[in-house]
């Protein structure tokens, strides 16, 4: 098995891929968007929402809690998840940061 050499890139290459890589499955996308409409939820409401296996619900919330996007407090047998909006906005400001990079096209791609 190949090493991602993550080491080579820089602090910022990484953060960003990360980034991207947590936003990179639509189920991921759609829990951050109901996460992010009611506020706050718990697990059993994504279920239904969304309409995916309780134990695939629960592997994308331990990633996007292992990037710390969300943060859970547990209340007996359930999880409330809402944002950490610490963490949200540093998301922001480094898509913010690639993407508002001034980008010229050469006139070999033209």
């Amino acid at each position: 098995m190949g090493l991602t050499k993550t080491e080579i890139f820089a602090d910022k290459h990484n953060k960003l891929a990360t980034a991207f890589k947590v936003l990179g499955h639509p189920a991921r996308v759609a829990i951050l968007q109901y996460i992010i409409d009611k506020k706050a939820c718990i697990c059993n409401d994504l279920v239904d929402e969304l309409g995916l296996a309780q134990a695939t619900i629960s592997q994308h919330l331990k990633e996007l809690k292992n990037t710390g996007i969300i943060q859970g407090t547990i209340e007996g047998k359930s999880v409330c998840y809402c944002i950490n909006e610490e963490i949200w906005k540093q998301f922001q400001s480094e898509f913010n940061s690639f993407f508002n990079q001034d980008v010229k096209v050469s006139s070999c791609c033209s």
